[in-house]
């Protein structure tokens, strides 16, 4: 009796997976690598209000589109160092992001381009130099929200902008507001 169950269940697995196209939920998923270029625009507060209040960055990102509205995308950000001389010495920051946003795709009347809107969360390392201080860093979880246009010109590329607002609530830094632009490949 057990070797009957035993290969009753075998044989029903093949039968499964020799009908699987049927079942395969993830065929409408469009998996997508992409590369940005992003400025970033912080509000910055307390010993930390002389610095700059702008940085220039970049941004890798692997992503999937899940059939037509929806997408899910992991991405790493880090930018360079920004100086600012003031009367009591040099002023310096940088910073690095990863997290994870959730995209909604809206394609606009039959054609290749898409209105975008994302929230998502990310962690950011801020490294902090006061004049009268060593360097220091500080993590936070941010929360972000986006909006935005995609252009799919081709059947496997995709130019997109997004608008950007981050909010940490950091001791030094509160905000961040960034506006991205870049490319994305889709497999």
């Amino acid at each position: 009796m057990k070797k009957t169950l035993l290969l009753a269940g075998v044989a029903s697995i093949f039968a499964f997976n020799a009908d699987a196209t049927e079942y395969n939920w993830m065929k409408d998923w469009s998996p997508y690598i992409g590369a940005d270029y992003v400025y970033s625009h912080g509000k910055f507060g307390g010993e930390a209000r002389n610095m700059k209040d702008s940085n220039n960055s970049g941004a890798v990102n692997f992503g999937v589109r899940m059939y037509d509205y929806l997408g899910l995308e992991a991405f790493y950000q880090q930018s360079g160092e920004r100086k600012s001389h003031e009367a009591a010495g040099d002023y310096k920051t940088e910073f690095l992001s990863y997290g994870l946003d959730m995209y909604g795709y809206m394609p606009i009347m039959c054609s290749d381009f898409n209105l975008l809107g994302s929230l998502g969360l990310a962690n950011y390392r801020v490294r902090f130099k006061y004049p009268t201080e060593k360097a220091f860093h500080r993590n936070r979880i941010g929360y972000r929200a986006g909006i935005g246009m995609q252009w799919d010109f081709t059947e496997h590329m995709a130019f997109r902008v997004m608008g950007r607002y981050t909010y940490l609530g950091m001791a030094g830094l509160d905000n961040l507001k960034e506006v991205t632009v870049g490319l994305r490949y889709t497999f």
